[in-house]
């Protein structure tokens, strides 16, 4: 019988844990959805949320959008924020709390990226994919310091190369750029000079090819 038993309580301790009940309302998922992305403290995927609460990770974006509109709500007056992006769901603290943070926790300043590495992620940001010679012309000086540094931090990555001689790297933001600046789509970017810069670029380049072009006919 003891043996019988032992068997049972070995069993029992190798399946997974599951919720006891379903959830019914949409509050109830909406709550359990907010104690998951409190709990884990990093983006989570809408496709592992839907295994837990039995929904499709279409659904589960659905039922993030809807209670992202009830956190980011200016109305709501709170310390935290839901990012949603294409994958995954995140809840967040908001910006302007950073400074109450840091003196409770005691967390210092630190790790803030320098004048140099912001304005190449701004020419990355707005006007991705980008090779590092776009980038230095923009800016007018050398900028592979930054580059390497914005790569080591992740806030940006490679995503193929152009095909021209040489084929240099492209570089364009990732998913941490997004969540580290509190927005959850590029589209949230808000407008800058960097895009009339790129503009008049694009248009100086097109102009230099064309006159070289014109002179190789001639």
């Amino acid at each position: 019988m003891n043996q019988e038993v032992q068997e049972k309580e070995a069993v029992s301790t190798e399946q997974p844990a599951t919720p006891d009940n379903a959830l019914q309302s949409i509050e109830d998922m909406q709550a359990a959805l907010e104690a998951i992305l409190f709990a884990a403290g990093y983006p989570v995927p809408y496709k592992k949320i839907g295994e837990v609460l039995g929904l499709s990770a279409s659904d589960v974006r659905t039922l993030a959008e809807h209670t992202a509109e009830i956190f980011n709500s200016a109305d709501a007056h709170r310390g935290v924020q839901m990012l949603l992006f294409p994958d995954t769901v995140q809840i967040c603290t908001r910006e302007e709390y950073a400074p109450y943070i840091r003196e409770v926790l005691g967390v210092r300043r630190g790790g803030n990226l320098s004048a140099a590495s912001m304005e190449v992620l701004a020419v990355i940001a707005y006007n991705q994919p980008v090779t590092r010679t776009f980038i230095d012309t923009v800016r007018g000086v050398d900028s592979s310091y930054a580059v390497n540094s914005l790569l080591d931090k992740e806030l940006i990555r490679a995503v193929g190369r152009l095909e021209v001689v040489g084929r240099p790297m492209l570089y364009g933001t990732t998913d941490k750029f997004l969540r580290v600046f509190g927005i959850s789509s590029l589209d949230e970017l808000p407008a800058t000079e960097a895009l009339a810069v790129a503009a008049e670029l694009e248009a100086q380049q097109k102009a230099e090819e064309a006159a070289t072009s014109s002179e190789e006919q001639a």
